[in-house]
């Protein structure tokens, strides 16, 4: 039965039964995502025998697949950008910050290995402009700051923050962080000489205290491990967000 016939099913999943879905989900790719230099496409993942959930019939979710063959290689970054988008999960995942939606490594992907993340059904009019008016957002979104500064990410655009029906902050496009060189380029600034969140320096004590995760040193080469460490000491000692620098790029193109 084709994927659009199946019954959608709309109830919560858990992140551990998200995390199922997308590591052994059968993967159909309904089409390409727009407004991405690298291909990024829209999936539908169905469990591969009946769900636990809802019996004989399949679950049936949407997702974002980001193939390696699709990436646009960059002078700096090189390729394999889909094992950071994963690192950048198994980062949050780590410490419980609920940060990067569910993201998992497919080696066996229709159009190759690549990442699979859960498709945040969003208010797409939303982004971080426009959540940054509302106060509400700001401890949120302080948090990710910190985030960004300790993934080193380097293309962190308005658009790759979104809003879900719960108001739950999310950051996706986590492809062009962990660089071992300083590459922090963000529009988010407006948090700039403010203290690093008390969960965040927890965090960055942890990382000094025992290195990066496992499960992120697995995706990254050695050196930028080290850097993830010594980017957390560095935290741990000036405890403050930092402002942007007029001797580097601060900002990404486009901003949204």
């Amino acid at each position: 039965m084709p994927a659009d016939e199946r019954q959608q099913r709309t109830d919560h999943l858990t992140g551990p039964e998200w995390l199922d879905l997308l590591s052994t989900g059968e993967v159909e790719v309904e089409g390409r995502l727009p407004w991405s230099s690298n291909h990024s496409f829209l999936a539908r993942v169905l469990t591969t025998g009946p769900s636990p959930r809802h019996g004989s019939e399949p679950e049936s979710r949407k997702a974002v697949y980001k193939p390696g063959r699709g990436e646009r290689p960059l002078w700096d970054f090189g390729v394999d950008l889909y094992r950071r988008e994963v690192a950048a999960f198994e980062l949050s995942a780590a410490f419980g910050l609920d940060l990067v939606p569910e993201t998992v490594l497919r080696l066996d992907g229709p159009l190759g290995p690549g990442s699979l993340q859960r498709f945040i059904d969003a208010d797409f009019e939303q982004h971080y402009f426009t959540l940054v008016e509302e106060p509400r957002f700001h401890e949120r979104l302080t948090e990710l700051a910190a985030f960004d500064m300790l993934c080193n990410n380097a293309d962190r655009k308005s658009g790759h923050v979104l809003v879900d029906g719960s108001a739950h902050i999310w950051a996706i496009d986590n492809g062009l962080s962990f660089h071992a060189d300083d590459k922090l380029r963000t529009v988010i600034w407006e948090f700039a000489g403010t203290n690093i969140p008390d969960r965040l320096l927890s965090v960055c004590d942890a990382i000094v205290e025992s290195g990066a995760p496992e499960r992120v040193a697995r995706l990254i080469d050695d050196e930028e491990a080290a850097a993830l460490v010594r980017r957390a000491r560095a935290m741990l000692r000036s405890r403050r967000l930092p402002a942007p620098r007029d001797d580097h790029r601060a900002y990404p193109w486009p901003l949204v």
